[in-house]
């Protein structure tokens, strides 16, 4: 929250950060953090891939979704900035003209990092379900879980978890199954070595 003294961030706050920054406002505060480390973007881009096939171009799926990496998303007062979001079809049935998005998510992904885990969770989780996001996946890459929500009037109820290698079929998109293995195509162990040149 901004202090009495402090006036709220605006968006022309936020869009004076540099580029090689994330930035949210989150209850008037203008919130940054580095672009995540390379782990985190393969995460991403792995689970994209999982979800897109069968939910947005409706191979081995139901189709009627679909799916942006990283959207602004202008909720009420908030800028907030998932790692990915989807919609279904029939609540965003035209593109988006402009960067910032004003219709709430169905499914919004938070990839967890060090820096971002504590507003991810505290911050975003309750406006998520204040502005009517229907599901939210937390990934943590380091402990290789994905903790799975369902809105139930405003509050959030983990309805499933995934962990280690274990295989993934969770809501909203219970109607594949994919495994955790394949969001980690690196051990563990490996994961912040250098490597030789």
């Amino acid at each position: 929250m901004p202090t009495p003294s402090s006036k709220p961030a605006t968006y022309a706050d936020l869009e004076k950060v540099p580029p090689h920054l994330v930035a949210e406002i989150i209850h008037g505060v203008l919130e940054t953090h580095p672009r995540p480390l390379p782990r985190h973007g393969i995460v991403a881009n792995a689970l994209g891939f999982e979800v897109t096939g069968p939910f947005q171009k409706g191979r081995g799926g139901p189709g009627g979704w679909i799916f942006i990496t990283e959207p602004q998303l202008h909720l009420g007062p908030h800028v907030l900035v998932p790692d990915l979001a989807g919609w279904r079809r029939e609540r965003m049935s035209s593109l988006p003209q402009h960067v910032g998005i004003t219709i709430s998510p169905d499914w919004a992904c938070e990839i967890l990092s060090p820096s971002t885990a504590k507003i991810d969770r505290e911050a975003k989780l309750p406006i998520y379900a204040e502005y009517g996001v229907g599901h939210v996946w937390l990934i943590d890459p380091d402990r290789r879980f994905i903790d799975a929500y369902c809105n139930v009037v405003g509050k959030w109820m983990l309805v499933g978890t995934a962990t280690g290698d274990s295989d993934v079929s969770l809501p909203p998109f219970d109607a594949i199954t994919f495994s955790m293995s394949d969001l980690f195509p690196f051990d563990p162990s490996s994961a912040d070595k250098p490597t030789q040149g």
